[in-house]
């Protein structure tokens, strides 16, 4: 019988109770595993896993369907239900990552014959109840229309599933050497022991984005009250009693033979048989040691509990408050955190590339998602594990030569723009942690990817570097015969070069470098040789009133042309907007949105387009008119951006417009797939009302979704806290928190008018408090408030603005809004619903 909720609400709070004595926030301490919900994003094309996992855990049980969108395994979309397997990614795009070595049971065979069981995976798909589905931290379980019910639970190396049999069953489980995306290359094994059951094997596979190959091992043992029949292996669609092991190749077609194993069992009493299987990269052997090491007695419930227990403490450090909040809001804000660590994962231990003493994590999938808030996130919130990851990271490149910009399967993935890695190493540099890092190898790491160009930076690294040193910009159609790569994305990769050297400026600044920080400062302005003062934009013919767009540039430096629009979330044309050979030169999104990704030089930047007010109203027709698309992460910042221009309060409306209405606690709750936690990591800083500027000591203060946010620092032990004062005269028990903007603040007692704060808030446990008022106020927009830039100076923030009289929330006309996405018509209905207010009194000031 399947754990009831209320049996497994009872484990969570066993686990809370048990780590009452570990340090919490000052908030009211409760349990926050009641508010994760796993199935958040497994339809719609969220993409994420909602099976049984440890934190960053390597073994991840969960079911698997034929859904078009089951990259995660299981999609919460009516599809049937192939197998039950145990390695996973979350929220990837791609194919479908893993699912290697999946389990499928029978009640019985036609006929009590092997034969009489269907067994290639395309033939054998069930539908399974869809009100029988249940998730929860460390839990998963269904029931299968033909009358098997299936829950699973994870150790780190180990999967415990429970199958669950009707009464005078025949049962058959088999195990498919195959994985989700059908990449098994030659000759997979089987080895199956007549006496226990016990099955071995191995299978060489495909990454589902990047290149190489891996191997991995498995080794499946069986447990019942009913004891073993007999077992045998099956190829394509005939099985054997008589033969138990098991060769096979991927065949000619280009779909790989079916093969596996299976055991069949006598009816057990109780109607259960449970199957645990541990994999390894490294032998079957070592997956057997997993296996009996991690749940040695096939103990469901311990196994269960001790999930429970790790994910109870790592949830630990944050708690907000409950006061005038619904429960979906709550559900939103902490599964966010969850899927935050589902990907990256733990796999110390299981690296046969290279020997090394040093944590091994893999599935960053990719860092060009995760360096703009999951990462920033978990070094706040789990510092530990960020320290390890980096170590990983530098550890990888000492090995295999380069920082990888995405990893998955022990395999390369592939490079969307920067080295991003950059990113992430120096964001750990700044905000001071250690813990082992050895940095002077860090900054080698990252310099490197600045001045050596790899032979396949399709890969890893940076292409076109003798141009990037020489011209200061990426040419479209460069001519790089050093290294190779997709000769396209030449605006997006210009850009993020930019931020990326200024990253590494930033750390050889901390490391005392200053002639190498000055020339890394110096690239990091190399943005602007992109920029075309007099480039106009069109939306069907009509001029949108702004000019100044960055457009693709020769080697001759003469000027390419690229419509702003082009890759939008609005262009219709059919654009190639990825990482094919004849794709454009912004990656998977548009001129128009990447024309504020200058995250380090926004006092630069500002003028350019204009000023403060024309740069606003840039950023509101990117929003207003569905220029972007908030299911991709080049869009997250660009929310928080009007800080700049010193205008908050529209960071805190624009906010208000994407959460809840693109962002929502159920299946089809994410505006796309999940990127491995890069959408969880939004929504969560988005509603802390602190969201990271990446790679920099910088948190844009927005007003929560709560009362308050206690976060205790695991490296200090101190509690910083975002609070609320009047909380009670703006909260009106809604899906956005507040509905004020912030009149005035507090940093530990003292009047604070920063729209920023920076790392030390959380390591020395700050305080702050903002006190909100129903309209925009000045809080915030001096210039001595706004966030720094590279280029900070008096003189290059210019221009003045004024505003008052009756707006919305976000200074706009009221208008439908009309575009391809499904979600626009609710962006929409969630603009219009907003209250006319007054925003504030009129004034000049004069930057």
């Amino acid at each position: 019988m399947m754990l009831s909720q209320h049996v497994i609400l009872s484990l969570f709070l066993a686990s809370s109770r048990a780590l009452a004595g570990t340090a919490v926030s000052s908030v009211e301490d409760y349990d926050v595993l009641q508010y994760i919900d796993p199935l958040i994003g497994s339809a719609n094309g969220g993409n994420v896993f909602p099976g049984a996992s440890l934190p960053y855990g390597m073994a991840k049980a969960g079911a698997d369907t034929n859904s078009d969108s089951n990259q995660g395994g299981f999609a919460y979309d009516g599809s049937n239900v192939t197998g039950f397997s145990s390695m996973h990614d979350s929220g990837t795009g791609g194919s479908p990552s893993l699912g290697n070595f999946p389990l499928f049971p029978y009640v019985q065979c036609k006929d009590d014959d092997v034969n009489g069981c269907v067994y290639p995976k395309k033939s054998r798909a069930t539908p399974y109840t869809p009100g029988s589905v249940q998730a929860s931290p460390g839990y998963f379980a269904l029931s299968l229309e033909s009358g098997v019910d299936v829950e699973m639970t994870a150790a780190q190396h180990t999967s415990l599933f429970r199958f669950t049999f009707p009464e005078e069953s025949k049962p058959l489980i088999l195990l498919d050497l195959s994985d989700l995306s059908d990449s098994r290359q030659d000759n997979a094994s089987i080895s199956i022991d007549k006496s226990s059951g016990r099955m071995t094997g191995s299978g060489r596979f495909l990454p589902s984005f990047g290149s190489g190959a891996y191997t991995l091992h498995f080794c499946a043992d069986f447990q019942s009250s009913g004891s073993l029949r007999d077992s045998g292996i099956f190829v394509d669609a005939r099985a054997s009693t008589d033969v138990h092991d098991l060769t096979i190749s991927r065949s000619i077609n280009g779909y790989p033979l079916p093969g596996g194993g299976f055991v069949r069992h006598e009816a057990p009493p109780d109607g259960i048989i449970q199957a645990r299987v541990g994999v390894s990269f490294i032998s079957p052997e070592q997956a057997c040691s997993h296996a009996e090491a991690e749940i040695g007695d096939f103990d469901f419930a311990s196994t269960l509990q001790d999930a429970i227990d790790q994910w109870t403490e790592k949830m630990q450090p944050i708690r907000v408050s409950r006061n005038g909040v619904k429960e979906s809001v709550l559900t939103n804000f902490y599964s966010g955190i969850y899927r935050t660590m589902i990907n990256p994962q733990n796999y110390t231990g299981e690296n046969p590339l290279w020997k090394s003493s040093e944590p091994y994590f893999d599935s960053f999938y990719c860092l060009w998602d995760s360096f703009r808030s999951q990462i920033p996130f978990l070094t706040i919130f789990d510092p530990s594990s960020v320290a390890q990851m980096v170590r990983s990271l530098i550890d990888t490149q000492r090995h295999l030569g380069w920082l990888p910009d995405c990893r998955m399967s022990l395999c390369k993935g592939f490079t969307q723009g920067g080295s991003n890695a950059d990113n992430i190493l120096v964001d750990a540099y700044v905000k001071g942690l250690n813990d082992g890092i050895n940095w002077d190898a860090g900054y080698a790491a990252v310099q490197k990817d600045a001045e050596n160009e790899p032979y396949d930076w399709s890969n890893e690294g940076r292409g076109g570097l003798q141009s990037w040193k020489s011209l200061h910009y990426i040419p479209v159609e460069d001519f790089d015969y050093m290294g190779f790569g997709t000769m396209t994305r030449s605006i997006s990769r210009t850009l993020e070069y930019s931020y990326n050297d200024f990253a590494i400026a930033l750390m050889a600044r901390g490391l005392n470098k200053t002639s190498d920080a000055e020339k890394y400062e110096k690239r990091s302005e190399s943005w602007k040789n992109l920029f075309k003062q007099d480039q106009t934009s069109f939306i069907n013919g009509k001029d949108t009133g702004f000019t100044g767009f960055f457009q693709p540039k020769y080697l001759n430096q003469t000027w390419g042309n690229q419509d702003p629009l082009e890759c939008s979330n609005i262009d219709n044309s059919g654009s190639i907007c990825s990482l094919q050979n004849n794709a454009v030169e912004t990656f998977e999104s548009s001129i128009w949105e990447y024309q504020f990704f200058v995250p380090h030089d926004m006092a630069a930047l500002i003028p350019m387009l204009g000023g403060p007010a024309s740069f606003v109203k840039r950023l509101d027709y990117l929003h207003d008119q569905n220029i972007t698309y908030i299911g991709n992460e080049p869009a997250f910042l660009t929310v928080f951006q009007y800080h700049y221009a010193g205008r908050p309060a529209k960071s805190t409306a624009r906010v208000r417009t994407y959460i809840p209405d693109f962002f929502s606690p159920t299946p089809a709750g994410l505006p796309g797939n999940d990127d491995s936690g890069a959408m969880g990591s939004f929504v969560a800083m988005s509603m802390m009302g602190l969201f990271p500027n990446p790679g920099q000591s910088v948190y844009l203060i927005t007003v929560p979704f709560f009362e308050s946010v206690s976060i205790v620092s695991p490296l200090t032990g101190n509690t910083a806290t975002v609070r609320v004062a009047n909380w009670s005269k703006f909260n009106s028990l809604n899906d956005t928190g507040s509905t004020g903007f912030i009149q005035s603040a507090t940093l530990d007692g003292q009047p604070y008018t920063r729209n920023w704060v920076d790392h030390d808030f959380f390591t020395e446990g700050q305080d702050l408090v903002i006190t909100l008022g129903r309209n925009e106020s000045a809080w915030g927009t001096g210039p001595q408030d706004l966030p720094p830039s590279l280029s900070d100076s008096t003189t290059s923030r210019v221009m003045g603005r004024s505003f008052g009289g009756v707006v919305d929330e976000l200074d706009r006309p009221e208008r439908p809004l009309t575009s391809r996405r499904g979600n626009n018509a609710r962006h929409a209905m969630h603009l219009n619903h907003r209250a006319k207010i007054v925003s504030g009194p009129y004034w000049q000031k004069g930057w």
